[in-house]
């Protein structure tokens, strides 16, 4: 399957892998990422958060880490067919941390993680689909770990995940020294349920959490806002 990010860069997607989501585009937004920048982000799939970061800011230096092969082998091609120098992808499991990534070698790291615990049940029957969904390969505990080792002191961990998750994410972060900085709910118009959440944490920092303005797809009328124009790229 192929998609176009941003009018230019074309993306192939695994068929066992989801396509290009709401939640990447969400957090590509989110995260404040400074100019050349070193990156990496946690459990890439086949590399859609770094296309949408470079397409922001060419001077990015990405690393993704991927567990599954065929996912971190089509990331590698959708690097190399759009000529994004800036990102490479390391195929390995993300809880081999301490040989996999270098200790406080990234000035941001990001992840769109698996968002169902294992006890949950809502394990897919699809064997990659279900390492993407569920937290087989990858817990909350395992991801903040990793996020926490590999950060310079003072850099910024974001991430997305959903809303019955809030308080699993709040604690464990702060158990790993990455102090919860800026948070921002998504809803599909005003009114609705929050359903997802964007966390920015920072390794070493103060307390002290900003509650951001919420992310909205539609009006009540049904009209595409403001937000929704600016993730997907189109004229506001």
């Amino acid at each position: 399957m192929e998609e176009l990010i941003c009018g230019k860069y074309r993306m192939q997607i695994p068929a066992a892998q989801f396509s290009l989501s709401t939640d990447t585009m969400a957090l590509a937004d989110f995260a404040r990422v400074k100019h050349s920048a070193r990156v990496c982000d946690l459990g890439c799939g086949s590399g859609a958060l770094g296309v949408l970061l470079l397409a922001r800011d060419e001077t990015l230096s990405i690393t993704g880490v991927e567990i599954q092969k065929d996912a971190a082998r089509c990331a590698m091609e959708n690097a190399a067919q759009n000529n994004l120098s800036g990102l490479s992808v390391l195929h390995g499991d993300l809880r081999e941390y301490r040989t996999l990534l270098p200790a406080n070698g990234f000035d941001a790291v990001l992840s769109n993680p698996p968002y169902y615990p294992v006890e949950s049940g809502a394990i897919a029957d699809d064997a990659p689909l279900a390492i993407a969904k569920s937290e087989l390969c990858c817990t909350v505990s395992d991801l903040c770990a990793c996020a926490a080792w590999c950060l310079r002191f003072g850099g910024s961990f974001f991430l997305v995940h959903k809303p019955e998750r809030l308080t699993d994410l709040l604690v464990t972060l702060r158990e790993n020294r990455l102090e919860p900085k800026r948070l921002q709910f998504v809803r599909h118009h005003p009114g609705a349920n929050v359903s997802l959440v964007l966390i920015e944490a920072r390794l070493g920092a103060k307390p002290g959490l900003t509650l951001a303005n919420d992310l909205l797809f539609y009006t009540d009328s049904g009209e595409k806002t403001a937000d929704y124009k600016r993730l997907y790229h189109e004229e506001i």
